[in-house]
């Protein structure tokens, strides 16, 4: 990912679940994932949207699955993690894991 193009928030929790659902993840699937894990019921728009925006950026890759009398014909796109979008979560893990490191926030804060 260039320089200066940081994952949000819900960026980097769409692209964990992602990669967790080993490239069979889809919209539906994602929201999930994303519900049962980090406890948050996105709006499946809002994940389609990241998914879109996260694809461009080449953190994940989709396919089209299978069409399906159940789904009317239509067939699901399924998304997997790149490489990039697994160096991603890694350097921005390791950015949080070194913010966090020796922080007690146990202790009252100073107010400035």
């Amino acid at each position: 990912m260039p320089r200066g193009e940081h994952l949000g928030e819900f960026e980097e929790l769409v692209l964990l679940a992602v990669a967790r659902l080993e490239g069979v993840g889809y919209g539906v699937s994602v929201r999930r994932e994303i519900e049962k894990r980090a406890g948050r019921a996105p709006a499946l728009g809002a994940v389609y949207a990241t998914l879109a925006r996260l694809e461009q950026k080449g953190c994940v890759r989709s396919r089209e699955g299978e069409k399906t009398p159940m789904r009317g014909g239509r067939a699901r796109r399924h998304f997997a993690l790149t490489s990039l979008g697994a160096s991603t979560l890694r350097a921005s893990r390791e950015a949080q894991e070194r913010l966090w490191e020796g922080l007690d926030l146990g202790r009252a804060s100073r107010e400035p």
